[in-house]
């Protein structure tokens, strides 16, 4: 049976240690961009929320880690820096060994926050 995590840290702390520090670093770029968001456990993932609304999941795995709801409007806006990562069905996955991107995270995150923050065009 899998872990049902109930908090961020007991989330990161069940990762190995290789992708803990990853996810540490991700972590820490968006409580920085999104100081307002709520952090929470969210389809068994760290995720962010702002006013209730859903802004961005991360997700540690093997060979990598991903952020999710990546918009196409975000594929679009960051596609230069996102060139060299796996994006597939709103996941942008950086591999684990790589330096974590956090400057290009913590803009996707505040960019997500204003998409999210935004009325739904008709």
């Amino acid at each position: 049976m899998a872990i049902q995590f109930k908090s961020v840290d007991e989330y990161l702390a069940a990762q190995p240690e290789v992708a803990r520090a990853a996810l540490n670093r991700v972590r820490a770029a968006l409580r920085k961009a999104l100081p307002h968001a709520e952090e929470v456990i969210s389809y068994n993932m760290p995720t962010y929320t702002v006013k209730s609304a859903r802004v961005l999941h991360f997700a540690g795995w093997k060979q990598h880690y991903s952020l999710y709801a990546a918009s196409a409007a975000i594929v679009a806006t960051f596609a230069k820096e996102l060139a060299p990562y796996k994006i597939q069905k709103g996941t942008i996955s950086f591999p684990l060994s790589e330096p974590v991107p956090v400057a290009l995270i913590a803009r996707i995150a505040k960019f997500r926050a204003k998409e999210v923050a935004s009325p739904k065009k008709a």
